[in-house]
């Protein structure tokens, strides 16, 4: 089995779309042409078929929670861009009901923070919070690695991923990067819209909504990953029950205030609701925050300080833009579905 080592010479190399075909051509991590340096450190977890076959049994088993009810793809769903659609908030274990909303998992080998507050720095260390969050999966991961450990198939499993057959935390944590690494969209519409491929040709309304986007909202869905990584107030008024105050509870900064994660917008047309705490559902709700809704606070982004204004047509055509950034490839792609095997 050959393995993928990905050096930091290399990848600073890359100035095209390069694909780095991991063992027998069945899983592969490409950079688009175009695309930044990815953040995340391959070099410290080569990805390898056997890694990321481990990784995606592992997502889809709920042996990962207490009463093993619960897996990590109850609320990353595939189809919704890993995203989770049932509910407004996450829920967990014996109907248990989280603080936020659950985002999609996309292109996270680019991200250098996770959760709507960053409250994780690193991709490999992200699960401990779900797993140990009593709201969610409301498990040890000392006990995780010992349900795994009874479990003939897993010591078959880790012995092809890493070589022993004994699963520890640190292993369980790299598989599950190795498989999160690999879910990466850039075959959308617009993606191909920007390589002049077939299926990329875009209409007059779609023309004019990339123009309204590249005014009014790409300061903070920078392309091509549609964020850009940073944390912004965008205006919400603070849930009365969650009293949610967002990067704050990590930072202790008052700065933070009502700072949250920009979300990527990487197939938005199916990972509603929207919003951190999931209160909207339709991408028209979301526009008409932004054009009505704002409220104004201390910690209020600048970009937003001047109000947006759009015609009932140019949210037609911006809506409509949005929805070319759909990639049907990566939510119907059988890699990453639940295994069957």
């Amino acid at each position: 089995m050959k393995y993928l080592r990905l050096s930091i010479a290399l990848l600073c190399l890359l100035t095209a779309f390069v694909s780095f075909t991991i063992s027998e051509g069945d899983v592969a991590f490409s950079i688009p042409e175009g695309w930044p340096k990815p953040v995340y450190d391959f070099t410290k977890n080569p990805v390898t078929t056997a890694g990321f076959q481990l990784g995606r049994q592992l997502f889809y088993d709920p042996l990962l929670s207490r009463d093993t009810t619960i897996s990590c793809a109850s609320c990353h769903l595939q189809a919704t861009g890993f995203a989770h659609v049932d509910h407004n908030l996450s829920h967990g274990i014996d109907g248990r009901i989280g603080r936020r909303n659950a985002p999609a998992i996309i292109n996270m080998a680019w991200s250098s923070s996770f959760m709507w507050d960053g409250g994780v720095n690193h991709l490999d260390v992200q699960p401990l919070s779900p797993i140990g969050s009593p709201e969610e999966m409301d498990e040890s991961m000392e006990h995780v690695v010992h349900k795994l450990n009874t479990q003939r198939k897993y010591r078959s499993m880790f012995f092809r991923a890493f070589g022993d057959s004994t699963a520890t935390g640190q292993k369980t944590l790299l598989a599950l990067s190795q498989f999160v690494l690999m879910l990466n969209s850039y075959n959308s519409k617009y993606d191909k819209y920007l390589r002049k491929e077939p299926g990329g040709v875009f209409s007059d309304q779609e023309l004019n909504g990339l123009a309204l986007f590249r005014k009014h909202c790409a300061d903070c869905h920078t392309e091509p990953l549609f964020t850009n990584g940073a944390f912004a107030n965008n205006g919400l008024p603070p849930d009365t029950a969650l009293l949610d105050f967002g990067r704050l509870r990590i930072t202790g900064n008052s700065a933070d205030s009502l700072r949250f994660k920009i979300p990527t917008l990487r197939n938005i047309q199916f990972t509603y609701p929207y919003m951190h705490d999931g209160r909207f559902k339709k991408l028209s709700e979301v526009l008409k925050h932004y054009t009505e809704g704002i409220q104004q606070s201390p910690t209020l982004d600048k970009r937003l300080q001047t109000p947006v204004v759009l015609s009932p047509n140019e949210k037609i055509d911006l809506v409509a833009f949005m929805l070319t950034l759909t990639d049907r490839e990566f939510l119907f792609d059988q890699r990453f579905g639940f295994p069957r095997e």
